[in-house]
């Protein structure tokens, strides 16, 4: 089940999409979110962290990036009023 769950990040694919090898992706999901719920996933972070540390293989610097992704003006929830449906109703009156 571990192996499965690894090799779903690693290759970045979705739970339906994960080799028949590792068994139904239904059982692997539930198993994986269990553990998450458990809070056994956050265990297994803080010790693989902690061990890493200690023996010195961690970096601590920071990286911050500045990349800017701007999004079309289509593409935000901003509601603005066009006038559709008042230009709908005007052009079925028009045409009755």
């Amino acid at each position: 089940m571990i192996e499965a769950i690894i090799y779903r990040y690693r290759a970045g694919i979705a739970w339906r999409d994960l080799p028949e090898v590792f068994g139904p992706w239904q059982s692997v999901w539930t198993w994986h979110r269990r553990m998450a719920a458990e809070g056994t996933w956050d265990e297994v972070l803080d010790t693989l962290t902690a061990a890493a540390d200690a023996e010195g293989l961690i970096d601590w610097s920071v990286s911050v990036d500045a990349t800017i992704a701007r999004a079309h003006q289509h593409a935000t929830n901003a509601t603005r009023l066009t006038g559709g449906s008042i230009e709908l109703q005007e052009s079925g009156r028009r045409a009755a």
